[in-house]
Parts: C-alpha cells; sequence; structure tokens
C-alpha cells in the first residue's frame, strides 16, 4: 500500500489547515464524498441537461459527447442513489425508463449554473493566466 493511503474507504486524510481538516473529518467524510459525486463532469453534464426536463437514457447518451454507455448507467445509478435523479420505468416493450432532477437535484442545478456563470464571466482572465504560465514554462524549461 502507497504510503499515506488507508485500508478503510471512510478513511479521513487530514490537513494542516484546522478548519478543512475539520469539515473533511467531519460525519465520516460524507461531505467530501458528496462533493466528489456532484462535482464530477459527467454527473454536472447530467444535472443541467436534466434541469429543463426529463430524458431517456438514450437522449442523455446522444447529448452527452463522449460518455460510454457503462459511465451513464454509473453516473445515474449514482445521482439517484443519492436522491438527486429520479428514475421511472415505463411497462412497456421495449422498456422505456425516464429520469429527472428530484426537487434535490434542482436545487443543486442552481448551484452548478452558479458555477458556468462564474466560469464565463472569467473565462478571458483565465485563458491570459494561462498563457502567461505558459510563456514562462516554456521559458524556465529551457534552462534547464
Amino acid at each position: 500500500m502507497e504510503e499515506g493511503t488507508e485500508k478503510s474507504p471512510s478513511y479521513c486524510w487530514g490537513t494542516d489547515d484546522e478548519q478543512v481538516r475539520q469539515w473533511d473529518t467531519r460525519e465520516g467524510c460524507e461531505v467530501r464524498q458528496i462533493l466528489d459525486r456532484v462535482a464530477d463532469k459527467w454527473s454536472l453534464l447530467v444535472i443541467a441537461l436534466l434541469e429543463r426536463r426529463s430524458l431517456r437514457f438514450t437522449e442523455l447518451r446522444r447529448e452527452i459527447d463522449g460518455i460510454s454507455q457503462r459511465m451513464l448507467t454509473v453516473t445515474l445509478r449514482q445521482l439517484e442513489r443519492d436522491g438527486l435523479v429520479h428514475r421511472t420505468v415505463h411497462p412497456v416493450v421495449p422498456p422505456r425508463v425516464d429520469y429527472e432532477l428530484t426537487p434535490l437535484g434542482a436545487t443543486l442545478h442552481d448551484t452548478i449554473q452558479s458555477l458556468v456563470t462564474w466560469t464565463e464571466d472569467h473565462q478571458d482572465e483565465i485563458a491570459a493566466a494561462r498563457a502567461r504560465y505558459d510563456r514562462q514554462d516554456a521559458v524556465g524549461s529551457t534552462g534547464r
């Protein structure tokens, strides 16, 4: 096992920042686990797409560029388990399954929208910072 890792899946590693340590270890790291779930790129995209209306699995897969069938299945199951997405199976042949945000999921969408708005508002500044960094890194790497 690597140094600094722990066998227990609920283990919460510490940090020198006391405020972060308290936040990270409280309640068996549930906060961290939830953030890991809702902040991954596939979950963000699914939540954004379901904000407007319910969608079928195939519609979601078609709308999310690059996601595999397996990854979409895993993402939807995890979001359903967390109470953010509701799955409705219609008793027809072939089976029809619709996904929609729960009221809890809808509240998360508002937060995601704030993050997207912040990103849009600051994308030029971030692009400029990246360009400065890349120029400095290129100059620094030639002298190594």
